[in-house]
């Protein structure tokens, strides 16, 4: 009966193919409009959410906003790193500064750390080293580029023992990052350089007072632990005022993050879904046209013998197999922009098809088709035999 039925659908579109299409279409772009928004929100958020965990999930971030007029200092840091829940911490102090070599000039941003920033952030040197104790001790004039910062400054990844000028100062080059690909890093200014954080001071005239700072945890399952306790060391240090500080957890960024970008996928969802009903709409219109024009058709089946739900059936079934197949359509055609986008991001994100997206499309599409499709349906199978067959369309 079913087989039949789908047969019979299958005829009745394909002996209309330019109307079939054009009531499909709602549900093509329907279908469209939600994969493709909905991906590209799901798999930026997946991507997103893998830089920041590169970064390191046993890492968070100190802002002292006030000080109150008792700022503080490296030496500080060190006694905060005896706690057993801290594995490491390292200053951080930022400039934006002229770099010059040679016929280059170019603005530059200025990171004064010490030698554990480097672990605490996961970076890799790709020649030469990182700072090291005595350079913070000494506050030698060392400097380690970004690969960036080396091709715009000296044309060449390996510029180790070169001469780099920062606001007129001369910094010996010792040490040049591996490159980073990262979606992050593209979002952000690469021309990055990295000095002792006792020279940032001098070169600021802020002396060796601390702002901001990084530490990490033991290990990921000890994060908490470790905010308890930078919390508790942090309240104490400031005489329990919690406004002189902030401290920002990266695993409560990714969980506010995720939840953001859930909402957008649900509103650009809802969105999308109105096509969708645009989409039903145009199906149940082109059924009440079908049914009218199939009068005769079903008077004849009535009369030999044909119940009201094998009708119902066959204009429901019909209903179902146009929104089905502009389903497909569809999600083939999302599929297809979603290539094409993922070939103009390069390797900074890769956009892809969720099976739970294709899932919530094909079911709303079905549902669509079910919801449209009964009013047609059940008008046709309300028809009476006898002024069905005297109807002359």
């Amino acid at each position: 009966m079913i087989l039949q039925s789908l047969k019979m659908a299958w005829e009745a579109i394909a002996g209309n193919k330019m109307r079939s299409f054009l009531t499909m279409l709602g549900i093509i772009i329907g279908v469209i409009a939600l994969v493709v928004l909905v991906s590209l929100v799901s798999s930026a958020s997946d991507s997103i959410t893998d830089q920041v965990s590169s970064l390191g999930n046993n890492m968070l971030t100190v802002t002292i906003s006030d000080d109150r007029g008792n700022p503080l200092t490296v030496a500080e840091l060190k006694s905060f790193e005896e706690n057993e829940e801290i594995k490491a911490i390292a200053p951080l102090g930022q400039m934006s500064v002229m770099a010059k070599h040679g016929y280059s000039n170019e603005v530059v941003t200025v990171y004064g750390t010490t030698p554990v920033y480097s672990d605490i952030q996961g970076l890799e040197v790709e020649y030469g080293r990182f700072l090291k104790t005595p350079d913070i001790e000494n506050s030698s004039y060392v400097v380690i580029l970004s690969q960036d910062a080396a091709i715009e400054l000296f044309g060449k990844f390996n510029v180790i023992g070169e001469s780099l000028f920062l606001n007129g100062r001369s910094f010996l080059v010792v040490g040049v990052l591996a490159e980073d690909t990262s979606m992050m890093a593209a979002m952000m200014s690469s021309l990055n350089v990295y000095v002792p954080f006792t020279v940032t001071a001098r070169m600021s005239n802020a002396g060796s007072h601390v702002t901001t700072f990084y530490a990490s945890a033991t290990d990921t399952n000890s994060l908490d632990a470790a905010e308890s306790a930078l919390n508790t060391m942090m309240m104490g240090r400031f005489k329990q005022d919690e406004n002189a500080f902030n401290i920002t957890n990266l695993s409560a960024l990714m969980d506010t993050m995720s939840s953001i970008t859930g909402m957008l996928s649900l509103l650009l969802g809802g969105i999308a879904a109105i096509s969708l009903l645009v989409g039903g709409i145009g199906i149940m219109n082109i059924m009440l046209v079908s049914v009218t024009e199939r009068t005769r058709e079903i008077g004849i089946r009535k009369a030999i013998g044909a119940n009201r739900g094998s009708i119902m059936s066959q204009f429901l079934i019909e209903a179902l197999v146009i929104s089905f197949v502009g389903c497909v359509i569809g999600i083939i055609l999302s599929w297809g922009i979603l290539e094409i986008v993922s070939l103009i991001a390069g390797d900074l994100i890769t956009f892809g098809l969720s099976a739970s997206v294709v899932a919530i499309a094909v079911s709303f599409s079905l549902a669509i088709g079910v919801l449209f499709g009964i009013y047609p349906a059940n008008k046709a199978a309300v028809k009476h035999p006898i002024e069905a067959l005297r109807y002359e369309g």
